[in-house]
């Protein structure tokens, strides 16, 4: 494998597209698959190379970087009809970035190995714009070998690589963490902003105080400017943490561990899918609210 191995990024949403334009940029050779056709265009007029099926994908490449929605995407992807695995070569590798549940991934690392393939469970943060930047964050466990086949690629696209050790699932339990309280972050926000405004605080005016003051967060950060400007148009959607809470309560259950507060946000996120948000931008869980009592959302004009 050549210091600049070919890469295949399955999934080019928000966070896979980043991922992709950051290797090309960076002088890769890329291929990607993803179910839209307009994605695979933006990725050729970019310099990448489309592939109809992960199978296509897998026989181009030494590595494929799996950056789809969930577990049963990631099955598919890897295992469905015209699968990925069963056109990899002994010894490439498989960098598995969704976020699953930790058991799911140490059953998939042990599937691939019956095939001899590496797999690096490697779950990313970081959002859409650090993806584009090169800047994401990698929390990572697998084999030695893995992590040093991967070097080159995760050197261009992560901006920090967390080695979590050789043991498959350490890296999805840390994106799980991760999620609890990027979700709870988030429904705070959306409450505290909602409260506010019911209260007759000028919206721009609290997020300015409360982004200076201790109550702040970086999801306050991030998601409030998208409230402010009334622009819901999913960068990370609300069923993404219906899903993502999901497996942070399905862990805490496995493990006998309550988690009233991640329950809580969950409510609120299947509250706002309920309501037929599920498909808006993950700030957008503040229309319950507005739901409930009425209040006037900034509509950015």
């Amino acid at each position: 494998m050549s210091d600049k191995p070919t890469v295949g990024v399955i999934g080019l949403g928000s966070m896979g597209w980043g991922t992709a334009r950051t290797l090309i940029d960076a002088g890769f050779e890329v291929w990607g698959n993803d179910v839209r056709d307009e994605a695979l265009v933006a990725l050729e007029e970019h310099g990448g190379k489309s592939a109809g099926s992960p199978m296509d994908l897998a026989r181009e490449v030494d590595i494929v970087i799996v950056m789809v929605v969930n577990s049963e995407q990631t099955e598919s992807a890897l295992f469905g009809a015209h699968g990925a695995v069963e056109a990899l070569a002994p010894g490439a590798l498989v960098i598995a970035s969704s976020t699953v549940p930790a058991r799911f991934a140490r059953e998939l690392s042990a599937r691939l190995a019956e095939r001899d393939v590496l797999m690096l469970d490697g779950p990313v943060s970081g959002g859409a714009a650090k993806a584009a930047k090169g800047e994401l964050s990698l929390m990572a466990s697998g084999p030695r070998k893995a992590f040093e086949i991967a070097a080159p690629v995760l050197d261009v696209i992560a901006e920090r690589v967390y080695d979590l050790g050789e043991e498959p699932g350490a890296g999805s339990t840390m994106k799980t963490i991760n999620q609890l309280l990027a979700g709870v972050h988030i429904a705070a926000s959306a409450e505290a902003m909602a409260l506010a405004i019911q209260a007759g605080l000028a919206p721009a005016t609290v997020y300015e105080i409360i982004s200076n003051s201790a109550g702040g967060s970086w999801m306050w950060q991030n998601r409030v400017p998208h409230i402010l400007e009334g622009d819901y148009a999913p960068l990370s959607a609300v069923n993404i943490f219906v899903k993502d809470l999901g497996i942070v309560l399905e862990t805490g259950k496995e493990h006998t561990f309550p988690l009233p507060l991640t329950a809580t946000a969950h409510q609120q996120f299947l509250a706002a899918a309920a309501a037929g948000l599920g498909g808006e931008d993950d700030s957008a869980v503040i229309k319950v609210f507005q739901k409930l009592t009425n209040i006037d959302l900034p509509t950015g004009d």
